[in-house]
């Protein structure tokens, strides 16, 4: 959705673009079915680590403190990057894989529904 300004000098430089992030890029975790996170997390990351890297520790940083976190057995999540499943190895690159700057990561949980069933 478009956004129109009330002033018609309202122009800058986005603060997210990637140049601003050096090798780096912005992308965005969300877990579906548990709302206990109102939305995806923001995180930095490089485009070179391994998708175990980013499951080892931007996710466990992320998501650990809900009570489902340890329970996932994660050869039975599903992935859906920028709107397209995937099924990413272990050792393939966030880059291999397609993640680029503001990328969107979500993943499902089969059998876990959040809190007491409650998608908390």
């Amino acid at each position: 959705m478009s956004v129109r300004a009330i002033h018609s000098n309202y122009d800058f430089e986005p603060r997210d673009l990637q140049k601003n992030y050096g090798d780096n890029i912005l992308i965005y975790i969300g877990w579906d079915h548990h709302t206990l996170f109102c939305a995806a997390h923001a995180m930095l990351v490089s485009p070179q680590q391994t998708f175990q890297q980013l499951l080892d520790q931007q996710m466990v940083a992320g998501f650990a403190q809900h009570p489902d976190f340890a329970q996932i057995q994660w050869d039975q999540v599903t992935f859906t990057l920028d709107h397209q499943q995937i099924q990413p190895q272990s050792q393939q690159t966030l880059a291999e894989l397609g993640f680029g700057q503001k990328s969107l990561l979500r993943f499902v949980t089969p059998g876990l529904e959040g809190y007491n069933g409650s998608h908390v």
